[in-house]
């Protein structure tokens, strides 16, 4: 065989027959099948073996979510700095800027559900795992306030692998500075809805991933704080095998529902259309 021959036949796994790049089949993490791209997509990036709701991309949870054409984009061109100069963060933020299309790890803005308005927030894990850092913090606390000054309903998709590290301290803080915009947007009287995708763990999970009104999970996600491994080394205890599953939350008042991918637009748009019913005016 010569290499040009040989080139052919590798070639050949990677792109169709239009000579476009091919997207690599899925790979469940949970059930270990397969499943085509094309078929993945049009199941709305849900296992078709077991069910498992995969990660998104926040552009397609926003096309999937929001009505069509309605959504208004908020703090787009907000990008982080380097607060405590870590090394070579700076670079890693710009070549993640290039290869994702986002300037950060959520995007938020407003936009309607079935008809109802409100302020939406998808964090996107390919982005650092949507790791929470300064600008993170800075648009979630403004989505809050904008809601509150506008009077609407607020909905977070969260998907995080919790605190980023590159920015030590203020990392952290973000934990204080959303939880309190959520507070006072509660203490206005504005709906908060939090729905936690795959995985939604750490700082973002003990801040404002707890704290809404009403707690939506997708079916089989992981959403915890620490490692199961910490947490067994530290308690001495072997956990339950569903340990830290939608379904255990779901199970232990955590969360106050599990919602297929294929009914959230209705559910959520059903939710603030009761809220706004029951408002006072």
């Amino acid at each position: 065989m010569t290499m040009e021959e040989w080139f052919k036949q590798v070639t050949k796994r990677f792109y169709t027959d239009d000579d476009q790049p091919k997207e690599p089949d899925f790979k469940c993490p949970r059930c270990g099948e397969t499943t085509p791209a094309k078929e993945l997509r049009e199941g709305l990036w849900v296992c078709s073996h077991c069910g498992y709701h995969s990660r998104m991309t926040a552009r397609d949870r926003i096309e999937l979510t929001c009505d069509h054409d309605s959504f208004t984009e908020h703090d787009a061109g907000m990008s982080t700095l380097n607060p405590i100069d870590f090394p070579d963060y700076e670079d890693k933020i710009k070549d993640l800027q290039e290869k994702t299309g986002l300037t950060e790890a959520v995007i938020t803005g407003e936009c309607t559900i079935h008809g109802e308005k409100c302020v939406i927030g998808v964090m996107d894990s390919h982005f650092m795992m949507a790791s929470m850092g300064s600008v993170v913090g800075e648009k979630i606390t403004r989505a809050f306030e904008f809601a509150e000054e506008n009077k609407l309903p607020i909905v977070l998709f969260t998907a995080s692998g919790g605190a980023r590290m590159q920015e030590g301290l203020v990392s952290l803080m973000q934990m204080a500075k959303t939880s309190g915009a959520a507070a006072r947007f509660s203490q206005s009287g504005g709906l908060y809805i939090t729905v936690l995708t795959d995985p939604t763990t750490g700082g973002v999970t003990a801040s404002f991933a707890s704290l809404g009104d009403i707690i939506i999970a997708e079916p089989k996600v992981l959403v915890g704080f620490a490692g199961r491994r910490v947490i067994e080394g530290t308690i001495k205890q072997r956990l339950p095998e569903d340990f830290q599953s939608a379904e255990f939350l779901l199970e232990n008042g955590f969360v106050d529902m599990i919602v297929e991918r294929k009914n959230m637009r209705r559910t959520i748009a059903h939710l603030i259309r009761l809220h706004r019913s029951g408002e006072v005016r």
